[in-house]
């Protein structure tokens, strides 16, 4: 029992440079279109919504989106959650339109 108190201080000692590795840089995100964006598909809709040009984008491109009967329950959702929901309505055409009117907002 002596020697625990000795024993403990001293594997401390020895692995704490073990624990003392720093963590790597994390590499720079990529700078495609998409990632400089001021929104993409992933955005929450109402985040789209709440821009004015934004909201145009969603008017025009996928009218009665944000006068939807359901816009409350589906705000929160990005409009590539939204589509696996109604695939018939957001066709991957109609999503890449959105996105490309989406890609030039500043």
């Amino acid at each position: 029992m002596k020697l625990a108190l000795p024993t403990a201080l001293a594997l401390a000692c020895l692995a704490a440079p073990a624990f003392a590795q720093t963590t790597p840089a994390p590499a720079p995100a990529p700078t495609t279109a998409a990632a400089t964006a001021k929104f993409t598909l992933d955005t929450p809709i109402a985040t789209i919504a709440a821009d004015a040009k934004g909201k145009t984008v969603l008017d025009t491109d996928l009218p009665g989106t944000t006068t939807h009967p359901m816009y409350e329950s589906f705000k929160g959702m990005s409009l590539r959650q939204v589509q696996a929901f109604a695939p018939d309505k957001l066709t991957d055409e109609r999503l890449k339109k959105v996105e490309t009117d989406l890609a030039a907002i500043k």
